[in-house]
């Protein structure tokens, strides 16, 4: 067997409390929104280094009132950054959260999938001497089995 870097088990209640944290999570941040794509790619970018360009910004409007047009809100302005600076820390969070789940599940996966391709390989070199695993080979096999290709036209 594959090294094993990961051993454990995810048991119903645990699944359970994790669904009822994120649906709690969910429930506490009800102005969340979801974006298209075609329309997140139209916006401007934002990042780490614009968000300390927004909150400067923030600071010099503030600062200095009179050099924007009247057309120009200031409240709107304010409440989108102070938005951005009270979600910055539950996104780290999540995202360290979300590497570490991807991390258990790419290393399940991978050991789950390593371990398979041994049964595999015994199930066949078992069936070479008794035949009675061949439908069930079968099966396996297709996930190896290539699709052809089809001949290029001749002129």
């Amino acid at each position: 067997m594959p090294a094993n870097r990961i051993d454990a088990t995810l048991t119903p209640d645990q699944n359970a409390r994790a669904q009822a944290a994120l649906t709690a999570l969910s429930d506490a941040l009800p102005f969340l929104i979801d974006i298209a794509d075609a329309d997140r790619a139209a916006m401007l970018k934002f990042g780490e280094r614009n968000r300390s360009f927004v909150v400067k910004a923030l600071a010099i409007a503030e600062a200095h009132p009179e050099v924007l047009p009247t057309s120009f809100s200031l409240p709107e302005f304010a409440a989108d950054v102070a938005l951005v600076e009270n979600l910055y820390p539950i996104r780290h969070r999540l995202e360290t959260l979300l590497r570490q789940v991807d991390d258990s599940y790419f290393a399940a996966g991978s050991e789950a999938y390593a371990a398979a391709l041994l049964v595999y390989q015994y199930a066949k070199l078992h069936n070479l001497a008794s035949g009675a695993l061949e439908e069930s080979l079968d099966d396996l096999g297709r996930r190896f089995a290539r699709k052809s290709r089809k001949a290029a036209p001749t002129p």
